[in-house]
């Protein structure tokens, strides 16, 4: 399979570029994490398992850098096997080729198994490829492979597109948090940031506290908020 370009604004070599070099002048013990460059028969491979085609800034990226390529992994049995956490400063681990695929063939069952009640709104969608994501799953950042725009999901919420034009938007956005750029100051496009609220926390203890599994980072879904609330 072929790649198909996608609209959006910027270069994802230059995007990616960016991050890499910060990488390589403040956190060269991270870069070296990041792997070598991508395989294009492993990613044809994995298209065919997907049944789906990679965007090209996909495709791009991920021969420029297969994050941990060929990495036993060090995460046992969690979802995600490799990934480098990092490097998103907004947290999550950001996936290689082969977790890309096994958190999409993971969230896509699920949500085979498990339809959303409201059929405009699902709980996610075959062409959203994970970029980004905690080691089990709960919630991370995907590409959608039909509009090339980006988004996020969360357990217990319903997930959001759009919140970045392309996959270069977003890593424009991860260049300019580790860079210290100001919100206002951005030279890449404009994305929503999602940093985390301190108020989260009471809600987290809260529910570990009462038996809810919940993770350490991301977006507390509505339902635990509202228990919490509702235990006050």
């Amino acid at each position: 399979m072929s790649g198909s370009p996608m609209p959006g604004p910027g270069d994802v070599c230059q995007a990616w570029g960016r991050v890499t070099a910060w990488l390589g002048r403040n956190a060269p013990g991270v870069l070296a994490t990041l792997g070598g460059p991508g395989d294009q028969a492993a990613i044809d491979a994995a298209e065919v398992r997907m049944g789906l085609e990679l965007p090209s800034e996909l495709r791009q990226w991920i021969l420029l850098n297969d994050v941990r390529v060929g990495g036993a992994g060090g995460f046992g049995s969690c979802l995600v096997t490799a990934g480098s956490g990092d490097v998103i400063p907004d947290g999550g681990l950001l996936l290689g080729l082969t977790d890309i695929e096994r958190v999409h063939v993971h969230m896509t069952a699920l949500a085979e198994a498990e339809p959303s009640g409201d059929p405009g709104r699902p709980l996610w969608r075959r062409e959203w490829l994970p970029i980004v994501a905690e080691r089990d799953g709960f919630h991370g950042t995907f590409l959608n492979a039909r509009t090339g725009t980006m988004g996020s999901w969360s357990e217990g919420s319903s997930p959001e597109d759009g919140e970045y034009p392309s996959l270069a938007a977003f890593f424009q956005h991860v260049a300019d948090r580790l860079e210290g750029v100001p919100s206002g100051d951005r030279t890449g496009p404009a994305a929503r940031r999602r940093d985390p609220r301190p108020q989260d926390e009471p809600v987290r203890r809260w529910a570990r506290a009462n038996g809810f599994r919940v993770s350490d980072r991301g977006r507390v879904p509505s339902a635990l908020r509202e228990a919490y609330e509702a235990s006050l």
